[in-house]
C-alpha cells in the first residue's frame, strides 16, 4: 500500500518533506515518480494532471490539499466512485477568518476611499461614499453566504467583534449570536439587511451565477461585496454595472473565472473593484501534514476523515 503526493500548483517538495516528517507508516511517491499504479491506495492531490487519478486501480481514497475540490473534478476522467476529502485544517479556516475580518474592517472605515484620496492629494476628512464614519460596528450588519467549517469560523469571528451578523447556507444552522437563515425567502431577507455581503458559498450547479444583476440588486444601496468563494458565482458584466450605477459601493475579489485574471480584464482597471490573487487563504503546509496524517490514520483504521466531498450535493 502506497501514497501518492501529485500536484502541479503546490510545492510537491516542501509538502512530501512535511509528510515524511509525520511517518505515515506507508511509502509516499510523489509525481511523475508513480511506481506501479496498483500499489497506490491514497492520492494526496492539488490540481493532479488529468487522467492521473483515473490511471490508479486501486485508489480507494483523494485528498485534497485545498478546501475546494474543483481541481479535482474539473477532470472529465476523476473516478466518481472513489471519495474525496477536503481539507481542513486550523491554518486554512484562520486565515480566511483573517482575510474577511480585514476586508470587512476596510469597507466600514472607509479604507478604501481614502487610499482613492491620497493618491489624489484630496485631504478628505469627511468620506463621501456609502461607508462614511457611521454607523458604529454594532449597527454594521455583514451577510455571509455559506456556513461550512469557514463561514461559520468567519461568521463567529465577525460576531465577536461586534458586528450584527446575519448567515444563510443550503441546510439550517446554528451559531450562538448569528441569525442563521435558508431557503429563498432567507436569502432575500439577508440581502435586503446586509451592508456588506461575504461569500463563502461552495460551487455548485445552484449557486453558479447567484451573484447576478438580480440578486446583488437586492442588497440595500450601497452596499459592498467581498467575494472569496469562486469567481463563477459573480456575473462580471453585472457587478461592474451596479458599481457604475452605485448600487453597489465596493467589490473585493480573491476569485475570477479565469486565473491568474487576463491582463485585459476590466476589473483591474475599475476604481471600485480591489484585486486579490486568490490568497484570502491557502493551506500551510505547517498545519495541514497534520491534517493529512490523521485523516490516512482514519482511512487505515475503516474510519471516513472529516470533509467527505458529496458529489450529489457538489460539496
Amino acid at each position: 500500500m502506497t501514497i501518492l503526493l501529485a500536484s502541479t500548483a503546490d510545492s510537491a517538495e516542501s509538502w512530501s518533506k512535511g509528510l515524511r516528517d509525520c511517518d505515515l507508516s506507508m511509502p509516499l511517491r510523489v509525481w511523475p515518480d508513480t511506481g506501479p499504479l496498483e500499489d497506490i491506495r491514497y492520492a494526496i492531490v492539488a490540481k493532479p494532471p488529468a487522467g492521473l487519478l483515473a490511471s490508479l486501480p486501486n485508489l480507494e481514497a483523494i485528498l485534497s490539499l485545498w478546501a475546494g475540490v474543483d481541481h479535482i473534478t474539473s477532470d472529465p476522467d476523476w473516478p466518481k466512485s472513489v471519495p474525496i476529502y477536503r481539507m481542513i485544517e486550523p491554518g486554512l479556516t484562520g486565515g480566511m477568518v483573517e482575510f474577511v475580518l480585514s476586508q470587512v474592517l476596510n469597507l466600514h472605515l472607509n479604507n478604501y476611499e481614502m487610499v482613492d484620496a491620497q493618491r489624489r492629494k484630496d485631504w478628505l476628512r469627511e468620506p463621501r461614499g456609502a461607508f462614511g464614519l457611521e454607523p458604529m460596528i454594532p449597527d454594521r450588519t455583514i451577510g455571509v453566504l455559506g456556513l461550512g467549517e469557514m463561514g461559520l469560523n468567519t461568521a463567529e469571528m465577525l460576531h465577536r467583534v461586534g458586528f450584527n451578523v446575519l448567515g444563510w447556507a443550503r441546510s439550517p444552522k446554528t451559531l450562538a449570536g448569528v441569525e442563521c437563515l435558508t431557503g429563498q425567502d432567507g436569502l432575500d431577507a439577508l440581502l435586503s439587511r446586509s451592508d456588506i455581503l461575504v461569500n463563502l458559498l461552495p460551487l455548485t450547479p445552484e449557486t453558479d451565477g447567484l451573484l447576478d444583476a438580480t440578486t446583488l440588486r437586492k442588497l440595500p444601496r450601497g452596499a459592498g461585496l467581498i467575494n472569496t468563494g469562486r469567481g463563477q458565482h459573480v456575473v462580471d458584466a453585472d457587478l461592474i454595472q451596479l458599481l457604475d450605477d452605485g448600487h453597489l459601493s465596493r467589490a473585493v475579489l480573491d476569485v475570477f473565472h479565469v486565473e491568474p485574471l487576463p491582463s485585459d480584464h476590466p476589473f483591474w482597471d475599475h476604481p471600485k473593484i480591489t484585486i486579490y490573487p486568490h490568497i484570502a487563504s491557502v493551506t500551510r503546509v505547517k498545519t495541514g501534514v497534520v491534517s493529512l496524517a490523521r485523516s490516512i490514520e482514519k482511512l487505515r483504521s475503516g474510519t471516513a476523515p472529516d470533509g467527505y466531498y458529496d458529489p450529489d450535493r457538489g460539496y
